[in-house]
C-alpha cells in the first residue's frame, strides 16, 4: 500500500504535463513581426517537408532582435514553437 500511494504522488506533479507543440499551456503568441501575427501567412510552404523548422528573425518595436522557430503543421500551417530575444547586437545564434 505505501508503494502504491508514493507511486501516486511521485506522479501527481507530472499529471497536468503535456508534450508536443501547439499545446495551449505555454505555447507562444505572434507579436508585431512574427510571420502568423495577423494570422497565418496567404502563401503556403509547400515544398517544404511537414516536420520542417522554418526561422525567422527580425527586430522588435523596441529594437531588440527577435529570432523564432516555426514548424510545419501538416495542412502547411506554421506553429510557432519558441523564440529569443536579445538587447545587445552580439547575441550568440
Amino acid at each position: 500500500m505505501k508503494t502504491v500511494i508514493a507511486l501516486l504522488a511521485l506522479m501527481l506533479p507530472i499529471a497536468g504535463c503535456t508534450t508536443g507543440y501547439g499545446t495551449s499551456v505555454g505555447a507562444l503568441e505572434p507579436i508585431p513581426g512574427s510571420i502568423t501575427y495577423g494570422g497565418q501567412p496567404a502563401s503556403r510552404l509547400t515544398k517544404a517537408p511537414i516536420g520542417s523548422q522554418v526561422p525567422h528573425e527580425f527586430r522588435d518595436r523596441q529594437g531588440r532582435r527577435v529570432m523564432e522557430t516555426y514548424v510545419i503543421q501538416p495542412d502547411r500551417s506554421l506553429l510557432l514553437v519558441s523564440r529569443r530575444t536579445c538587447d545587445s547586437p552580439f547575441c550568440d545564434d
